[in-house]
């Protein structure tokens, strides 16, 4: 399965403002490369803790099945969108009767295709994340990213930071973990 960010969190505002401050830094001349932290942050809290953090809108490219295929970004809020997605031509609209979707009681998203409909691939948009913005997520897990992403900064050009996680952050996300066995 292959998932794409359509639509990523916007971290330039109150959580680069977090990153700023955790960081004793006033000036504006870093706040990309800052930003960049963050999202590598916030990806690596969402491998650690099997949840999106923040509200993203994905897409998943499925192949054409008809049993149910859970898509890969979690909690699902919504599933807005699924097209068929030939490998050479246009995308087109299917009909609600070729599908069916559902947000099953785990918050995962799932689809699957009901007929044929003369392409072997889907394409499924779908909005997930904890959060809709960065006010509203937990504080243990903004802490974690925001430490996660200063301790990047501090030690930029070394690879320890990436290779092993602090144990102060994991600390802060373990009881958001949730594992899923496959």
């Amino acid at each position: 399965m292959k998932r794409a960010v359509i639509v990523p969190p916007d971290l330039s505002g109150d959580p680069l403002d977090a990153l700023k401050s955790w960081l004793a830094i006033s000036t504006s001349h870093e706040d990309g490369a800052l930003v960049d932290l963050l999202g590598a942050a916030l990806d690596l809290c969402e491998a650690f803790i099997g949840q999106t953090p923040l509200q993203a809108e994905y897409e998943s490219i499925l192949p054409v099945l008809a049993r149910w295929q859970t898509l890969a970004a979690r909690p699902v809020v919504a599933i807005t969108a699924v097209e068929g997605a030939p490998v050479d031509g246009e995308r087109f609209a299917l009909d609600l009767t070729d599908y069916e979707i559902e947000i099953n009681p785990r918050s995962e998203g799932c689809v699957r295709v009901l007929r044929s409909i003369g392409t072997s691939r889907i394409a499924v948009r779908y909005t997930a994340g904890l959060a809709v913005e960065w006010g509203q997520l937990p504080d243990a897990l903004k802490h974690g990213i925001i430490r996660l992403a200063a301790a990047s900064y501090r030690s930029r050009g070394e690879d320890s930071v990436l290779a092993t996680m602090p144990s102060a952050v994991a600390a802060l996300w373990q009881p958001w973990r949730q594992v899923r066995l496959t």
